[in-house]
């Protein structure tokens, strides 16, 4: 096969890599899953039409929340492996904790040469993911990455809640109470990091290396607040978004 081809219908976002023969990144596509993820992936198909990668000559993985809604697959993985392989992919660390923070779930996986050696999964409740950030962030008319921003000039609030629900419902309470934007994006953001790193407690060993994928990867801000609180510097990279894409791409290599 020419191409390897991973696709990563997740639950907010779906991405695309195509790979070649070394590996190498040909194409890259993100875009809104949307209400249905079949119509995610015959967009994706669209795509690679366009981008003139033919099926045929293509090995193709599925991942992610929507991976058996993609009817050209020839293998569905599922995404705490291909995560673990895309992020080791693009780190090279041979011990690596990584932090992907999804749209309806925080994964926190810990691998070693690429293989996943233990996990822990936020996926019974929202808090301390993408969509509680973009919940509070609606709530400050901002966009996350702006609320990410504007948290680093804040201070000095909390928020006590775990459940997104009622975590909103103190924002709204800290808004009326005349408290300053910045602060409230504090408490957001600082309730997100404190999250994951509950979570981190729980499976993190010596000399493991730290990275961050998903949709946060790029913003400095968090990323900043994530490696003080840790106590370790978070690596990331613009492709990390792509992690759980490329770990399906190279698992396709196996077809």
């Amino acid at each position: 096969m020419k191409y390897r081809i991973g696709i990563d219908v997740g639950s907010t976002s779906t991405k695309a890599v195509v790979l070649d023969r070394d590996r190498a990144i040909l194409h890259r596509l993100l875009q809104p899953t949307g209400w249905s993820s079949v119509d995610a992936a015959e967009r994706v198909r669209t795509a690679l039409e366009e981008w003139g990668v033919p099926l045929e000559d293509s090995a193709v993985v599925a991942t992610g929340y929507g991976r058996i809604s993609v009817p050209y697959a020839d293998k569905a993985v599922t995404e705490i492996t291909c995560h673990a392989r895309g992020a080791a992919f693009l780190h090279g660390a041979p011990r690596l904790m990584i932090i992907d923070i999804g749209g309806q779930d925080t994964k926190l996986i810990c691998t070693e040469g690429g293989q996943v050696q233990d996990f822990v999964m936020n996926d019974k409740c929202s808090a301390g993911t993408g969509r509680f950030l973009e919940i509070m962030a609606n709530t400050l008319s901002l966009r996350p990455e702006e609320l990410c921003a504007l948290a680093r000039r804040g201070g000095g609030v909390s928020i006590s809640s775990m459940c997104t629900v009622f975590a909103e419902s103190e924002v709204i309470s800290l808004i009326g109470s005349g408290r300053p934007r910045e602060d409230i994006a504090f408490a957001v953001m600082d309730s997100i990091v404190k999250k994951v790193c509950s979570q981190a407690q729980q499976i993190r060993t010596q000399d493991t290396a730290v990275c961050l994928t998903g949709g946060l990867c790029g913003v400095e801000p968090f990323c900043a607040a994530l490696s003080k609180a840790l106590g370790v510097p978070v690596a990331h990279c613009d492709d990390g978004r792509y992690a759980g894409a490329i770990g399906a791409a190279l698992c396709a290599e196996s077809i």
